[in-house]
């Protein structure tokens, strides 16, 4: 049987932290910000967690 690929860019996108719970970044941080008051875009770039409702697909994707 081959061995089972963990996804790349989930990988990249996703850490696990000490309590099981997955990291991930906000979306809409990357170009344009103009239009973006500075709390919105300050807000943005603290890190979220993943809902519970998709932990279940993150964690099969990452092979946990």
């Amino acid at each position: 049987m081959p061995k089972v690929k963990t996804n790349s860019s989930a990988k990249k996108r996703f850490k696990l932290t000490g309590s099981g719970k997955i990291k991930r970044k906000h979306a809409y941080k990357s170009h344009i910000l103009t239009k973006m008051e500075t709390k919105q875009k300050r807000n943005l770039t603290q890190a979220g967690l993943v809902h519970k409702s998709d932990q279940h697909n993150v964690k099969l994707m990452l092979h946990i």
